[in-house]
């Protein structure tokens, strides 16, 4: 089949190649996926986990993007719950290859099952962005109907799903981020928004998601109330709430909450950011977009 790989760390981006690879196997518990649209993270090159095993073994060549979109092509064995043709969409395992190629092993816990009226490329740039959102808002930060909410980079990925989840759960929902963001972050159901560049952050709030990290996780940390949460994925924090919980996390992959954010968008309640679309032949090109564009770049294959 053909697949994107990097061979070597030192050679980042310009290491990323289109070649013949073998087939991927199926271990217990997996299915093979046939990959219809796959979404990656510019920064996963760097990963320990794209040149390492979880037994720390180096796993060079390795095929990026853990992102998935496409259907069961076959089942490993002991794999239950999914049958072949189903369509389905998740995240890929960090320390396994990914889904820059026609087909990948997965595990089946995964995925969730993708509605037939949600295209692949719209799912393939749910799963990180999505999940991250979702763990950020309800599982971390605990956020309840009537609370306030402030979200960092609410223009990004993660921000714009994590303001249309927000706004739904019936929070009061600040978008924060570029100027020339404003309209597009209040046209997303934000009830304010706040330039970074303008000023220092005030006020008080139920709970901040941050995406940036550096001085504006470390500001965001006074705009919290007491009992609430300070929630980033940038980095761990070195400025806490007073009276308040800091929490660093990374993504996991969660079948149900991946069936809860596809059933959103379904219902037209929810709408990943889709940026441009490349196919596998140009996955260098989409890894090395300097401009700044709205949305997630997504790679299909036919």
């Amino acid at each position: 089949m053909k697949a994107i790989r990097v061979h070597t760390r030192d050679a980042g981006i310009d290491g990323l190649v289109l070649e013949d690879v073998p087939y991927p196997h199926a271990a217990e518990n997996d299915v093979i996926v046939r990959v219809h649209a796959a979404g990656f993270t510019p920064g996963e090159l760097t990963w320990p986990g794209t040149w390492t095993d979880r037994a720390g073994r180096d796993r060079a060549p390795s095929i990026p993007g853990h992102e998935v979109s496409g259907e069961v092509a076959e089942l490993g064995f002991g794999t239950t719950g999914l049958t072949p043709g189903r369509r389905v969409f998740g995240l890929t395992d960090w320390t396994r290859d990914g889904a820059l190629a026609e087909y990948v092993a997965v595990e089946a816990r995964n995925l969730a099952p993708l509605p037939a009226s949600v295209d692949h490329v719209r799912a393939a740039a749910l799963p990180v962005a999505g999940l991250t959102a979702w763990q950020a808002l309800f599982v971390h930060g605990r956020l309840e109907t009537g609370q306030t909410a402030m979200v960092h980079g609410a223009a990004g990925a993660v921000g714009s799903l994590a303001v249309q989840l927000a706004r739904e759960a019936g929070a009061r929902v600040i978008g924060t981020g570029r100027a020339g963001d404003r309209d597009r972050v209040l046209s997303l159901g934000a009830d304010d928004f706040v330039d970074l560049a303008d000023g220092p952050l005030t006020g008080e709030v139920d709970l901040v998601l941050d995406v940036i990290g550096g001085e504006v996780l470390d500001r965001s940390a006074a705009l919290v109330r007491p009992g609430g949460t300070l929630v980033t994925v940038a980095a761990p924090p070195t400025v806490r709430p007073e009276n308040g919980r800091a929490v660093f996390f990374v993504v996991e992959p969660d079948r149900a909450q991946l069936a809860e954010l596809a059933r959103r968008v379904q219902d037209g309640r929810l709408e990943p950011l889709v940026g441009a679309v490349h196919p596998l032949a140009d996955t260098r090109e989409a890894f090395q977009r300097k401009t700044r564009t709205p949305g997630k770049s997504i790679i299909q294959i036919p």
